[in-house]
């Protein structure tokens, strides 16, 4: 399918074939499911939740409730308040929730409801409900997909919940806060246990360790246990530290500057840390933090990446590759393959995002020879043309690339969100030294099956 290119008198417009991004208030309910007792809610039509809830269950094989005020025509010419009103008290009734993210959509930002206003409203109007039900928070963000993509609808969730929440209670001893964010329930277990290891206590924002990946329980669960607890949330102001990672996150997403600005808490923001390089500085940061040395079980973890490093040099070196998904994951991920001697010929993400190509410079401006081809704002349309050229040996991201693979006869390593094609995308681990062995592994299996399939004999010792 060719991609039609519609001119008008003032500029062309081209149309979106085979997005390679997800709208922002999926990325919103992501960010409300990290919270303790939290039911995301869209303030929309039923078909955004319905939507959104196949995607989420579909990538991490758990039930997943997303409320809705579903609106429909009447709601889109009178407003969408009172739908929203009584959406709000029976979520209240149905459920035991501590906290209501309210995201709103396309629909009603471009109707032009007040939702702040409207929750204001309910609040006033309904009080002795909302008592009478334990009271619960209710986080409102803005996130309508034409203003940005998932990733965008995550962080601005995050940083809504960090504005409208967090206080300055009294917090444990030497309290951390970590926005890791868009990461696996995997990866959020381990990172705790990183902290914790420094003799620190993590406050991490959103926690999806347990709410996305929850073990078999005997009865059915209306909201599964684990997320952030509100009352650590309301105790960030008093951390002794932030630390958020993102390179590509701006200033005014960012939930460590709420924090910093509002209650003077200091703050550090890193690279995501996939790969020797930014988890070293990761854990370079926790040593300062801590005070403390990095214990002796990640040198060893350190180490044992540095062996397989060597071990698997023959497989990888010289392969080129292309990466695709979420901007900051995209940037680890180049800093990794930059590392094994892989080389990144394109780096894209559908989000559109300022900082993208000064952060793929960043990771590789004194390893590469010349930097390579960086797009935001791009489509698989736009990927395929731009790759072909390339001659790709390997693609790094989501299930939706899996087609160009199939096309170019080429190994995809599944990263990222949504993995929809294969299982246990919840139990990838890819942060720190740790994650960063098993995707060291996966890469060089991949290109290894890969050179097995294509050739006529069939080697068994490769």
């Amino acid at each position: 399918m060719k991609k039609k290119r519609l001119k008008t008198e003032k500029e062309p417009y081209v149309a979106t074939t085979d997005s390679c991004k997800l709208c922002a208030p999926l990325g919103a309910c992501l960010a409300f499911k990290g919270v303790e007792a939290s039911v995301p809610f869209l303030h929309g039509s039923q078909g955004c939740a319905t939507y959104m809830r196949r995607y989420v269950i579909s990538h991490f094989r758990e039930p997943v409730d997303i409320a809705s005020s579903s609106l429909g025509e009447k709601h889109a010419v009178y407003g969408g308040g009172p739908n929203l009103k009584l959406g709000l008290k029976n979520v209240m009734s149905k459920y035991n929730c501590g906290l209501i993210g309210v995201a709103t959509t396309c629909l009603t930002e471009t109707i032009g409801d007040d939702t702040s206003r409207l929750v204001k409203e309910f609040r006033e109007e309904f009080s002795e409900v909302t008592a009478g039900h334990g009271n619960p928070t209710i986080v409102n963000v803005s996130t309508p997909s034409y203003a940005g993509s998932h990733i965008d609808g995550f962080h601005s969730a995050v940083r809504a919940i960090v504005d409208q929440v967090a206080s300055n209670v009294q917090a444990f001893e030497n309290t951390l806060n970590l926005f890791p964010g868009f990461v696996s329930p995997a990866d959020t277990r381990y990172l705790k246990e990183i902290v914790h290891d420094f003799g620190l206590n993590p406050v991490i924002l959103p926690d999806i360790s347990e709410t996305l990946d929850a073990p078999a329980a005997s009865e059915y669960e209306k909201i599964p246990s684990g997320g952030t607890p509100i009352a650590s949330i309301k105790s960030m102001g008093s951390a002794s530290y932030s630390i958020e990672f993102g390179r590509c996150l701006s200033d005014a997403m960012s939930a460590s500057n709420v924090l910093a600005d509002r209650f003077n808490v200091p703050s550090r923001k890193l690279g995501t840390p996939i790969g020797l390089r930014e988890t070293d500085i990761f854990m370079n940061t926790l040593e300062e933090i801590s005070c403390r040395k990095v214990p002796i079980k990640y040198e060893r973890e350190r180490g044992r990446l540095i062996d397989s490093y060597v071990d698997g040099h023959k497989y990888v070196s010289g392969k080129r590759a292309v990466i695709y998904g979420d901007p900051d994951t995209v940037v680890g991920l180049v800093s990794f393959l930059t590392e094994i001697g892989i080389i990144p010929v394109l780096c894209a993400t559908g989000a559109k995002n300022q900082y993208f190509q000064t952060a793929i410079k960043a990771v590789t401006e004194d390893i590469l020879e010349e930097t390579p081809v960086t797009l935001d704002n791009i489509d698989f349309f736009d990927i395929e043309e731009t790759a072909e050229k390339l001659a790709p040996d390997v693609l790094l991201g989501s299930s939706k690339g899996y087609k160009l693979a199939r096309k170019w006869n080429i190994p995809l390593v599944r990263l990222g969100f949504p993995i929809h094609d294969r299982f246990g995308a919840q139990r990838i681990c890819q942060l720190g030294y740790k994650g960063t062995q098993d995707l060291f592994d996966i890469t060089v299996n991949a290109l290894i099956q890969a050179t097995q399939d294509r050739s006529p004999i069939g080697y068994t010792y490769i």
